[in-house]
């Protein structure tokens, strides 16, 4: 069965690459506008060094930044939980020193935080832009694992097999 996703925040998006060569040709057309010297050479070294330095910070964004919540489990930048270990995200306190998911310090700004439950019992926080959407798709995987279970244990309980 393939993996379905839920949500899914990509950090960034590439187009900001553009930003660089987009400033280049307005620095360009301003000088052929305004009748000086027109610097075409040094205006594309401009919009390709831009581009240059951008690229990087996009990649980095998108791979530390990101998120997806898929059926399987949950990926947040480096690190993912499986479904099966995603006990709660409803009620839950975040204690002092929670881990933060993803493998940084601390929920980066401008990201709100959600405690999550682990089966292990420890909690830890998980963020995104939209930390509701984040907790209804987690919360989805949750109850899906919990039918899945019921299920299991059910079919085990009618054919006798414990």
């Amino acid at each position: 069965m393939s993996e379905r996703v839920l949500y899914h925040e990509p950090g960034v998006g590439w187009i900001a690459v553009l930003w660089g060569p987009l400033f280049a040709v307005l620095g360009w057309l301003s000088e052929l506008l305004l009748g000086g010297p027109v610097h075409t050479f040094a205006w594309i070294l401009v919009g390709l060094a831009l581009c240059a330095i951008t690229a990087p910070w996009v990649y980095a964004r998108r791979r530390y930044l990101s998120l997806e919540v898929t059926t399987a489990g949950y990926r947040q930048g480096r690190e993912t939980v499986p479904a099966a270990d995603i006990v709660a995200v409803t009620d839950i306190g975040a204690p002092a020193g929670a881990r933060v998911l993803g493998g940084g310090w601390a929920v980066p700004r401008k990201y709100d935080e959600l405690p999550v439950k682990l089966a292990d019992g420890t909690v830890v926080l998980a963020w995104a832009k939209d930390a509701e959407a984040l907790r209804d798709a987690l919360s989805r995987i949750i109850g899906t694992h919990e039918d899945k279970e019921d299920s299991a244990d059910t079919d085990s309980a009618n054919t006798g097999e414990s």
